[in-house]
Parts: structure tokens; sequence; C-alpha cells
């Protein structure tokens, strides 16, 4: 199993939002097809379809869990995977 699949089944279980890291979540989100529209600021939106997903890197190098819970709304939505 890949790190991408790992960080998906992390999140699509819903049992520890506020322990993804940042940069496996931009990877996945980049694997799944998502399309970037802005970096290099302290937020990075991402794009599938009509779905947008804002990202930001909180403490630790973690993602945000708020964050974290609107991507896996987006994820089942769509009903994608890696």
């Amino acid at each position: 199993m890949s790190k991408a699949e790992k960080t998906f089944e992390k999140i699509m279980s819903g049992q520890s939002d506020d322990n993804i890291s940042f940069g496996d979540l931009c990877n996945l989100l980049d694997r799944l097809g998502f399309e970037s529209r802005q970096q290099g600021t302290s937020h990075r939106i991402y794009q599938l379809g009509v779905a947008f997903a804002n990202v930001q890197e909180g403490s630790a190098g973690k993602a945000k869990g708020y964050q974290v819970r609107q991507i896996r709304r987006h994820l089942r939505n769509l009903n994608v995977r890696p």
C-alpha cells in the first residue's frame, strides 16, 4: 500500500483528523487529480470539477482538522480513490 493510499484510508476513517501531515495531504490531493489553483501563500487551494479544497498548514506540520473533514466530504461526494 502506497503512502497516498495510507493517507487516504486515514482521512476516510475519520479517526485522526488532527494528525494528518500537511505534505501528505497535498500529495494525496495532487495524486487524486486535484488541480492546485494557488500556492506560495499560507493557503493552498485545490480544485477538482466544482469542488474546491482550501488547505492550510497548522502547527507541527499538520493539516488543520476541520479542513481534513471538509476534504473527506468532497472525496465521498466525488467518489474518488487513489
